[in-house]
């Protein structure tokens, strides 16, 4: 069998996460990648069960993710990984296995101090609190239940309802002023523009402040990637730059009479206005990203399906009134979400395997939305799809994603405006993703318009 680490030995790889577990911060980000490099393109099905390993970064940068999951589903949907560079973990690749996951928050904690949502997370041990983050995503009830209810009037239906005029009006002004047959970055252009416009709304920032939004969230879905920084450490410094920015705006907020924005509502309630700093900083980052990397790499997302399937392209053209179904196939599609992580409270059973108490469980929403057992032709891309909103992107249970609906209405509004102008937008260069197993994220997109 061919062996998927092109790296240095397995005992080396195991004194290198051994390191990591300790948070030692001579640790390179390229160590730990050249440890752990892998062929992105290797099949699959040539390696032995126990080698198969979806973690690594680099298979979602390539694009070759999906048939390690499609095995995985196939023979070992509840499957031990001994050994990877984040650690042991437990994979969970179908759908019903994942809902399961995610709607027993007894069974299965969120919190921080047990490695929280992302595979990346190491339980707390010792003081070194540097990448420690705490943020209502990563708490359990009843915690995390007070400080979800302080953001959620935000993102209620007549509130929505009020910001649908603003969004069309931006995408409008967006649309009209990108270049006709000539080749642009639908990324930057579209995509990071109106979400950016929109976390500067929801935060009541100066709009003129809104790409350094962005930037702090790319930082997030960059610390370990090598080409970035050369240390999680040396991201989190450009993340503090965030804390001081909206400390600012936070304590302003706090003297005066509250407001409808996501500053004013953490700084007016009892749950959230005496966070200490890493737990300000973490909720503040939860917001951004959340509000941020669901809509933009789905606007992405999108337009790069609708080129690969480029008859369901045909069906949109011919019935524009699919646009709202179409949105919903997007998102299950792009699963921009890649996987949410939890951590074992007591010894249970799943998928007829025994999860102990401590181990990681890693939910693979990404793998989910492509288990033909639960969704029928998983592996098409179908924009008049029944049931479609029958998808894991946004979670299940009590940590569903709270700004589903907004991210929703901003793909439905862009689309919407989109078809009323351009007959068609062609994909014209190549297409350059995140580095990342969590934000399933497109960095490039170089399209066309053509009149």
């Amino acid at each position: 069998m061919t062996t998927q680490y092109l790296g240095s030995s397995h005992t080396e790889r195991k004194a290198l996460m051994e390191q990591r577990r300790r948070r030692d911060r001579t640790l390179t980000n390229q160590a730990v990648a050249d440890a752990f490099a892998v062929d992105p393109n290797v099949d699959p099905y040539a390696l032995s069960l126990d080698d198969i390993d979806p973690s690594n970064p680099e298979y979602f940068q390539h694009d070759t993710h999906q048939r390690h999951f499609e095995r995985l589903r196939a023979e070992d949907p509840v499957h031990y990984h001994e050994f990877s560079m984040f650690g042991a973990y437990w994979s969970v690749t179908r759908y019903d296995d994942i809902k399961y996951v995610d709607t027993h928050h007894d069974l299965f904690s969120s919190h921080w101090s047990h490695g929280g949502i992302s595979i990346n997370g190491i339980p707390e041990q010792g003081t070194d609190e540097t990448q420690r983050l705490p943020m209502f995503v990563a708490e359990d009830p009843p915690k995390h239940d007070e400080q979800r209810r302080v953001v959620t009037p935000l993102f209620a239906p007549n509130n929505l309802a009020e910001l649908e005029p603003l969004i069309r009006q931006r995408a409008c002004k967006i649309l009209d002023n990108l270049p006709i047959n000539e080749e642009f970055n639908w990324v930057r252009r579209v995509s990071v523009e109106l979400t950016g416009q929109m976390l500067a709304t929801l935060f009541d920032v100066p709009q003129e402040d809104r790409m350094r939004l962005i930037d702090w969230s790319d930082t997030i879905g960059s610390l370990s990637d090598p080409d970035e920084y050369s240390s999680p450490e040396e991201g989190f410094k450009k993340l503090w730059e965030c804390s001081d920015y909206f400390k600012g705006y936070f304590e302003e907020r706090k003297k005066m009479p509250p407001k409808f924005d996501l500053i004013s509502l953490l700084a007016h309630d009892k749950s959230t206005n005496e966070m200490d700093e890493r737990e300000f900083l973490g909720n503040i980052m939860l917001l951004i990203v959340g509000g941020n990397d669901t809509t933009r790499n789905s606007i992405s997302g999108g337009v790069l399906a609708l080129n690969q399937n480029p008859g369901e392209y045909d069906k949109l053209k011919q019935n524009p009134k699919l646009i709202t179904n179409m949105v919903s196939e997007i998102i299950r599609w792009q699963s921009p979400v890649i996987h949410m992580a939890r951590t074992a409270t007591q010894d249970t059973e799943l998928g007829g395997k025994t999860i102990k108490k401590g181990d990681r469980v890693v939910m693979w929403y990404i793998s989910g939305n492509r288990d033909e057992d639960a969704i029928p032709r998983a592996n098409e891309f179908l924009i008049d799809r029944r049931n479609v909103r029958q998808h894991t992107a946004f979670g299940y249970g009590i940590h569903r994603c709270v700004g589903n609906r907004l991210a929703e209405m901003q793909l439905r509004v862009i689309w919407e405006e989109i078809m009323k102008r351009f007959s068609h937008i062609e994909v014209t260069g190549d297409v350059k993703r995140l580095r990342s197993n969590f934000v399933h994220g497109i960095r490039e997109l170089p399209v066309t318009i053509r009149a």
